[in-house]
């Protein structure tokens, strides 16, 4: 009979024991969990939030467990410091996902923590990897066990915590921000799976480039770099010695790609968009085909960009060259016309076109001018002479009476005109610049607006008045 050790609460299916006798105790268990780091010790990265005399360091050497949320790319370590975090503290490791996971999992893990705690004294970590995934009500479930202590409560997320996690617990949680590995902390990682016992014990070896190469492709996830190193392996042929020489074209079979951190609704979505959007802004046209052969690479979708470049057109160089705004909404058209991979060249055009373009955002400026008098004054009528008359009560009602039309007046534009409500007589919401095409208009705008006030706009449009006699 074999003896079975007491690892970890589980949900639907997780395994709750890890044997322990017989055989090889991490026999058939993937390379990447065989080589868990079991304490601080072997914890590698993430030095600004364990490092030595890093408040949580502390607190997890000390046993004194607070609730917290990990954030952070995949294959950093959020588990596995959650795991530690446990064992310091002498404490119950219940992970569950929230993949799998509802309300009823929650709450059987919840009384039984209770109980435990209730019976020995015993704390229990809860842990709950992916809990972005969870609704507001199976967040809410949570929370007041939290606040009486009943459970401590580690989160893992992938996502922005301040989106996807409620405010009422990240109150009561301390939010800790994992970064991605460095390159040589993933390759000190892969030499201690090749030489450990836990790992390949020595019977396999890297050849030349391939350890690079696996850095490479790892691209910050330990996970993937495990993964890889051990389908590389798996795929190499022992030689004479008994020893696996694991080569370059191995590793980049086992893996045929660079990891990309990137999903197409969540932060990276928003994080990489923006960091395009704003070297256009900032006219580095190398830095905008950068990202955005990033998005194209990971499968983001090219109308999703192309719009971007429309509104960038419109909204960040403006009327400082009018033609940006044509060839972006071509550059739409023509991706939705003939799509990816060639929809590739079109995107790039309208990219380099508008990182190069003269910029302006006088349209912008004038929006938030507008926005702050359609907020703070009154909603006046239009002014009766520039209402159409379509029906005699209108004409009666004086509609349309006094107008000026513009094209009677010499070159088409007649200074005397009013056009804004009698309240706003005078405002000037559109301050062009003086870059690019702009220019022009700037000193068009300036001889009119001069011409306006040289005929001291003697007459108001009226926006109201009694109603024509009916007898």
């Amino acid at each position: 009979m074999r003896r079975m050790r007491r690892a970890a609460g589980s949900v639907r299916g997780a395994p709750l024991f890890e044997p322990e006798g017989d055989g090889p105790p991490h026999a058939g268990r993937p390379l990447a969990a065989r080589m868990r780091p079991r304490d601080l010790g072997e914890f590698v990265g993430q030095d600004h939030i364990v490092g030595s005399g890093r408040v949580l360091r502390r607190a997890i050497e000390a046993g004194h467990l607070p609730s917290f949320i990990l954030w952070g790319p995949p294959g950093t370590g959020k588990t596995t410091l959650a795991a530690i975090a446990a064992r310091h503290a002498g404490a119950r490791f219940v992970p569950i996902s929230a993949v799998s996971a509802g309300v009823a999992d929650l709450r059987r893990v919840i009384e039984d923590a209770r109980r435990t705690r209730a019976g020995t004294g015993e704390r229990t970590v809860l842990f709950i990897d992916e809990i972005h995934r969870f609704n507001k009500a199976q967040q809410d479930v949570v929370l007041p066990h939290v606040e009486e202590g009943d459970i401590v409560l580690i989160g893992a997320t992938t996502e922005n915590p301040s989106f996807e996690v409620i405010s009422a617990l990240l109150s009561r949680s301390r939010v800790y921000v994992l970064r991605p590995l460095a390159d040589e902390q993933v390759r000190a990682i892969v030499r201690r799976a090749v030489a450990d016992e836990r790992g390949l014990g020595g019977s396999a070896v890297l050849e030349p480039g391939a350890e690079d190469a696996l850095v490479n492709v790892a691209n910050g996830d330990a996970r993937v770099a495990l993964n890889a190193l051990e389908l590389a392996t798996d795929a190499t042929a022992a030689g004479p010695d008994g020893v696996r020489r694991v080569g370059i074209e191995a590793v980049r079979d086992a893996l045929q790609r660079r990891t990309l951190l990137y999903d197409r609704a969540g932060d990276q979505h928003y994080d990489t968009i923006s960091a395009f959007v704003k070297s256009i802004r900032g006219s580095d046209p190398d830095a905008g085909l950068y990202w955005l052969m990033r998005m194209i690479d990971a499968g983001e979708d090219p109308m999703f960009i192309a719009r971007r470049l429309v509104i960038l057109a419109a909204e960040d160089v403006g009327l400082a060259d009018p033609q940006a705004l044509v060839l972006a909404s071509a550059a739409q058209q023509a991706v939705h016309l003939i799509g990816l991979p060639e929809g590739w060249f079109p995107l790039a055009e309208a990219t380099v076109y508008l990182a190069l373009a003269s910029k302006s955002d006088s349209l912008k400026a004038a929006a938030g001018r507008l926005a702050d008098d359609i907020e703070r004054t009154r909603a006046e009528p239009v002014p009766l002479h520039l209402r159409n008359a379509v029906t005699g009560l209108m004409r009666q009602l004086g509609y349309g009476q006094g107008y000026r039309y513009a094209h009677d007046a010499p070159g088409h534009f007649d200074p005397e005109e009013v056009f804004l409500p009698d309240g706003l007589a005078g405002r000037e919401y559109y301050a062009p610049t003086e870059i690019g095409a702009e220019a022009d208009l700037k000193r068009r705008l300036e001889d009119l607006r001069r011409s306006v006030r040289s005929a001291g706009r003697a007459r108001t449009g009226r926006t109201g008045g009694s109603p024509p006699g009916s007898g």
